[in-house]
């Protein structure tokens, strides 16, 4: 029987298929990494393009907010205008109140009184003087029938005084009287 050394011939197979497996690593490793830089630059390249979007949008978002101030400002002025706009619809309509309110009071005060001052502001404060006490009793049922458009409320009286006005022969008893009407807003 013959011996066959078969050690080299297994020897240089084992560094044929190391150096294959070496290549192959080799090809591997450099497929994998080709692979991780093509997927980091294809990444890169997504990056920058959501970067110049985001830029994009923050220019935008800045102009819009410049239009978002400017239309608040108008709003703003909107709103003043409006204000002084209802303001002058107020003053305009009660522009013929106190027109209104003398004309009613001529028609309503009854004979023996006699008015010295009016006073308007949040209520009308009438004082005069009258010759009996059914004359301001008179004088407050005529002025509680005050129609709507005048906006007044049901007179009160404040008080009611004698006094004696005159000398000597033209001396006369009088009652000084003091009515508060409440004004109501429209």
């Amino acid at each position: 029987m013959m011996r066959f050394n078969f050690l080299p011939w297994r020897e240089e197979k084992r560094r044929q298929r190391k150096s294959l497996f070496n290549r192959l690593a080799l090809t591997q490793l450099l497929l994998g990494l080709s692979m991780v830089l093509v997927a980091w630059l294809v990444n890169e390249d997504k990056l920058k393009i959501q970067l110049e979007r985001n830029q994009l949008l923050h220019s935008e978002i800045k102009k819009l907010d410049l239009k978002i101030k400017e239309v608040n400002n108008l709003n703003k002025e909107i709103d003043e205008l409006l204000l002084k706009q209802s303001a002058i619809e107020k003053l305009q309509n009660n522009r013929n109140k106190p027109v209104y309110l003398l004309s009613f009071l001529a028609e309503k005060v009854p004979a023996g009184v006699m008015l010295k001052s009016l006073k308007q502001g949040d209520q009308i404060t009438l004082s005069g003087l009258a010759l009996s006490n059914a004359r301001v009793s008179e004088l407050l049922r005529n002025l509680s029938q005050a129609p709507n458009q005048l906006g007044m409320g049901q007179p009160e009286l404040v008080e009611v005084k004698a006094a004696n006005y005159g000398q000597g022969k033209d001396l006369r008893k009088l009652f000084d009287f003091t009515l508060s009407i409440p004004v109501t807003a429209e």
